[in-house]
């Protein structure tokens, strides 16, 4: 640990992230197992982002705030994964005090943005299907884009306020974090300032983002079930709930473990656990959006034949 003198007391410089000591004989596997995720969620995202653009048919509400979301998901996980990475091929852990608190940053910001992002397609969705003669004139490219980027200030706003109360924190020991990359709390947990009123903000804004988000969520897609169970038709029933059930699986397990790591009071409370509970959101979901949010979607699979063939033409 390098350390400076300041006030009698010593500053860390950098951190020791301390991803997964029981399974470090395994980094070669590991490696292999999160590289693979990694790129497969880039790439499926990648498909999504491209084809929304090509295809002027998918230049709509819907997929702008997908392929949107689609990108946002591309750099929610490269904050975390290629650092995750080079833990386990070089065994080299550590990571300076400023690229640390730039991590924490973006890993939130993002990540917050992400969560009003799943609102903001939960109330596309609801109009869409519960009042779809009012649709085209509430919802358009303007106010997509407008959402998205409302959605985003409002991130950067809570979170740049909490990052500036971390900064002005004192850290002289321990460096050593217990998670794969620098989760606040953990960061927070080291510190040798009294931290009580960093917790409180911590706590309260978190809690805000996911909870105002999942409020609005379960609410959209409540009265989505309802409209559906009074669809007509059987076979029209079985195709929306198939639809829908597999966008709630992902709802499910991002809200889930983001509730269970950051909605309490005190973040030292399962600071081990919520290694585990992390790694649903930054490896798993982002290999299972795109597959959720396309297997089904005949506009999408068509959009992707239409390239693939004047690709082909090309050559």
């Amino acid at each position: 640990m390098r350390t400076v003198g300041v006030k009698n007391e010593s500053t860390i410089q950098e951190f020791v992230l301390e991803a997964f000591p029981a399974a470090q004989h395994l980094g070669g596997l590991l490696f292999l197992v999160h590289l693979l995720a990694y790129l497969a969620s880039i790439m499926g995202n990648t498909v999504i982002i491209l084809i929304t653009w090509a295809d002027h048919r998918l230049q709509t509400p819907m997929y702008v705030l997908l392929s949107t979301f689609s990108f946002c998901e591309c750099c929610f996980i490269t904050t975390v994964i290629p650092k995750l990475l080079s833990i386990f091929l070089s065994g080299r852990q550590t990571i300076p005090f400023p690229a640390c608190l730039t991590q924490a940053f973006f890993f939130l910001f993002i990540g917050a943005g992400i969560f009003f992002l799943m609102a903001v397609m939960s109330l596309d969705r609801y109009l869409a299907i519960c009042k779809p003669l009012h649709y085209a004139s509430i919802m358009n490219l303007r106010v997509s884009f407008l959402l998205v980027f409302l959605c985003y200030s409002l991130s950067f706003i809570f979170f740049t306020g909490l990052m500036l109360k971390v900064s002005q924190l004192s850290f002289c020991g321990p460096n050593i974090i217990s998670h794969f990359f620098c989760d606040l709390g953990s960061l927070i947990h080291l510190s040798c300032s009294d931290t009580s009123s960093v917790e409180t903000y911590f706590f309260f804004v978190t809690s805000f983002v996911i909870l105002l988000s999942l409020i609005v969520t379960i609410t959209a897609y409540s009265n989505i079930v309802v409209t559906i169970l009074r669809l007509p038709s059987a076979k029209e029933r079985q195709k929306a709930f198939s639809t829908c059930s597999s966008h709630l699986i992902v709802l499910s397990l991002t809200y889930g473990s983001c509730v269970f790591i950051y909605v309490k009071p005190k973040q030292v409370d399962r600071l081990d656990s919520n290694k585990e509970a992390a790694l649903v959101n930054t490896v798993v979901t982002p290999v299972l959006n795109p597959v959720i949010y396309t297997l089904r979607n005949k506009q999408v699979h068509q959009a992707l034949r239409d390239t693939l063939s004047r690709v082909r033409l090309q050559k």
